[in-house]
């Protein structure tokens, strides 16, 4: 069961009418049943691991916040953080470890007849995997009080419109609200149901109907030249953000359905005039979590490196951050490269202020437009790492933008579709970013536009989405 499958149709309204018939005493529980029902319909198996996970967090956090040693606190924080993110590195490296262990092996000539080993990965557990750490030390550092309900921590790590993609949610944001919940409000109904409708418009109409073109260049990568290649690598970054941005609004949508307020993952990304900007917009909720449980610890450590401690604490968080999207190559060069990115920022900082305070660059719509077009260009040569199942297809189409041009390879109607859905998606955000309150149509105050806004997105995800799309991008991270 997925947001984008018939079954999460008829289970959603079921939850929310359930939700607001029971008593008020009774909501935790409630949703964590239906939170392991969703998780259960989709993993069976890997449920117990999240039961697993989820006891080992309360214990461990239990143990940190009843202990008075210091140094008892830390040893449990330690464990319990082993412990925690035992599973993830099991299930995530241990097919890659294993696998390049045996290339190892057989370039020394040593061939052995042993069955490779691999394990399919439990869907959302690089994300309840964080959302686990940051509640260990989020107690050890006295940020939040522990939480005694096992219920309610059960249901912090499983809550189902986060479970499979987050946003990565915070102990501190969530528990105060399971304490108090109560029946949704119409306002909450409204709200949530507006957000889901945008999510599905992201998800089904622009990241589908790209995704049919990109995934038939980067799978045929041989069979295309560099203008297609490069065609598809601009589109390649909108994808993944129509995708996983429209995943996070549906997943806020449904749980503000619920009357609970889940932190927001994106902020027009694409309207960014610096790496460093476009990171505290791009993912937000996985940016804070590493900046806050590691780059602001490493960049503390290693203050007296000065700007090279600050290098490489950028350089490390962001190897870490590729490391956690995935265990290959290909993902922990992308994770370098931007924080190759964000370090050369980082040491011409002083330098780009002054200029851009001297020629008062920062309100010169030319200069906006030719910082967000770098920006975007900087990030779309990355997701080439990202995107490529190995270095060396990574390296070819590199190699073929860089000097084999050709014939435009084209997919007229998923083009037309989705390109006219892009138009549409871009449009609305540069209307957020620049005019804020002005050509309002889903917050409209008459009654007429607003539902004629609803209705035309409905028709637009009804007659150009791609209803038997597959799974989301960030299911496999």
């Amino acid at each position: 069961m997925t947001f984008a499958s018939f079954n999460f149709l008829l289970f959603f309204p079921l939850v929310v009418i359930l939700f607001n018939l029971i008593p008020q005493r009774g909501k935790v529980w409630f949703l964590l049943v239906a939170s392991y029902f969703f998780y259960i319909n989709l993993q069976p198996v890997y449920a117990l691991l999240l039961a697993l996970v989820t006891g080992s967090t309360y214990l461990f956090t239990k143990g940190i916040y009843e202990t008075k040693s210091d140094i008892k606190k830390h040893k449990l924080l330690i464990w319990g953080i082993i412990v925690v993110i035992l599973p993830l590195f099991f299930f995530k490296y241990f097919g890659f470890i294993n696998n390049s262990i045996f290339e190892l092996l057989n370039h020394l000539g040593l061939h052995l007849s042993l069955p490779k080993i691999s394990f399919i990965l439990p869907i959302g557990i690089s994300f309840y995997t964080f959302m686990a750490i940051g509640y260990l030390v989020d107690v050890y550092n006295e940020d939040v009080d522990f939480e005694k309900s096992i219920g309610s921590t059960g249901l912090f790590l499983s809550f189902f419109p986060i479970i499979l993609s987050g946003p990565i949610e915070r102990a501190g944001n969530m528990f105060p609200q399971f304490k108090k919940l109560q029946n949704s409000t119409y306002d909450d109904l409204v709200s949530g149901a507006k957000l889901m409708l945008w999510g599905y418009f992201m998800k089904l109409c622009v990241a589908d109907r790209l995704g049919i073109y990109v995934d038939a260049v980067y799978t045929n990568i041989p069979f295309h030249n560099g203008t297609t290649l490069a065609f598809a690598t601009v589109l390649y970054p909108f994808q993944v953000y129509a995708d996983l941005g429209g995943y996070t609004l549906i997943a806020i949508g449904v749980a503000r359905c619920l009357g609970i307020k889940v932190i927001p993952n994106f902020k027009r990304p694409f309207f960014a005039t610096s790496m460093s900007e476009f990171w505290r917009r791009w993912h937000m909720s996985l940016i804070q979590w590493l900046t806050d449980y590691i780059y602001t610890p490493l960049s503390f450590n290693l203050r007296s490196w000065k700007m090279w401690g600050i290098v490489s604490a950028l350089m490390l968080t962001f190897m870490i951050s590729g490391i956690w999207h995935g265990a290959a190559l290909t993902f922990i060069i992308w994770g370098l490269v931007q924080g190759v990115y964000l370090s050369i920022e980082a040491a011409m900082h002083k330098q780009r202020t002054e200029i851009t305070q001297k020629f008062r660059l920062n309100n010169k719509p030319w200069y906006i437009f030719i910082s967000c077009v770098w920006v975007f260009v900087l990030f779309s040569f990355s997701q080439i790492f990202g995107k490529c199942n190995n270095v060396r297809d990574a390296f070819e189409v590199i190699g073929k933008i860089t000097g084999k041009h050709g014939g435009l390879y084209m997919d007229k109607t998923t083009l037309s579709f989705g390109l006219f859905a892009l138009f549409i998606l871009l449009i609305k955000d540069f209307r957020d970013e620049f005019f804020p309150g002005k050509m309002l149509f889903f917050e409209n105050r008459n009654i007429v536009v607003r539902y004629l806004s609803y209705a035309l997105i409905l028709i637009l995800i009804l007659a150009i989405g791609v209803l038997d799309s597959g799974q989301f991008i960030y299911f496999q991270f």
